[in-house]
């Protein structure tokens, strides 16, 4: 079998963590991904995807996994050029919607309300320190459908999660839900974060654990725009602003044009303009996800 998929051991340790949402495969031009008994192919081009789609089969066949669905999405190189993913087998009658489980939580998974189906897999291992962590205040910028928050609620936190979308930060309380967790000690904010950072600062608010994982680029309903390279640096300063002295703050994002290398330049920057210590670290590789792929990930531990 190709060597570009991963191997049954590794399958066989997802299924013992209690997880079935991972990357299956990645080539040069795109990438397949399992959500409980789907898969979704993402490939930069045609031929891409029926190869991939090919592989998928013999691969599936040699490991015994049942596939139930496959989606697949073309992989633009401008975000507003994104469609939905499009149904390529299984049954076009059936909802779009599944559940996967990633260590024994559940996280609700749609293939018909945007681009991204609502789980990040590349963010697994930070979502596991964030367990880890166990904080007792968590801030998840940039929520989305608030798996972070999932985590650290699963261990007592309360949390703030804030987004653009009215529409995934709902999907958010559905994860909650999923996972049978109130949402009587977690806020759920409808807001640009660069807005609601300064007010949180004036109010006096701290959180020992904060997520700071933005879009490349996005645009407000007000017509502000967000794009990662230029404004990251400030989103840092006002983000560090809120964070207890001994608090975790998570630095990622999926723009190329920042490494992990270029994360650790800039976070020693706005430690040092806000007069803040810290301990700068990577987190662990991910064995479904080849080097320099995925989202690029520093941890701040606070003192």
């Amino acid at each position: 079998m190709n060597t570009e998929w991963i191997d049954p051991s590794l399958l066989r340790d997802f299924q013992s963590e209690g997880t079935d949402a991972y990357r299956l495969c990645t080539v040069e031009e795109g990438w397949v991904e399992r959500f409980g008994s789907d898969v979704l192919i993402s490939f930069k081009r045609v031929l891409a995807r029926e190869r991939l789609l090919e592989e998928l089969q013999t691969w599936a066949d040699w490991v015994g996994f049942a596939v139930r669905r496959v989606f697949a999405r073309f992989v633009p190189t401008k975000n507003e050029r994104r469609e939905l993913p499009a149904l390529v087998v299984g049954d076009p009658s059936e909802n779009l919607q599944t559940i996967a489980t990633e260590r024994n939580l559940r996280f609700g998974i749609d293939f018909g309300t945007g681009y991204s189906p609502g789980l990040f897999l590349d963010q697994r291992e930070n979502r596991r320190y964030v367990r880890h962590i166990a904080p007792r205040r968590l801030l998840n910028c940039f929520a989305y459908t608030c798996s972070f928050s999932v985590y650290a609620a699963c261990n007592g936190a309360s949390t703030l999660n804030i987004d653009l979308s009215k529409k995934y930060l709902a999907r958010g309380r559905e994860n909650f839900a999923l996972n049978n967790l109130s949402t009587m000690d977690h806020r759920f904010i409808t807001d640009d974060v660069r807005s609601v950072l300064p007010r949180l600062a004036r109010k006096g608010e701290k959180f020992d654990a904060i997520i700071l994982d933005p879009p490349t680029f996005s645009r407000s309903p007000e017509g502000k725009t967000f794009q990662v390279q230029y404004d990251f640096e400030h989103l840092l300063i006002s983000a560090l602003a809120v964070a207890e002295r001994d608090a975790y703050v998570l630095v990622s994002t999926n723009c190329s044009a920042l490494g992990e290398r270029a994360l650790e330049v800039m976070a020693r920057y706005c430690l040092k303009e806000t007069r803040r210590v810290a301990a700068v670290h990577r987190p662990l590789p991910l064995p479904d996800f080849p080097p320099r792929t995925g989202a690029s990930s520093v941890w701040l531990a606070l003192r």
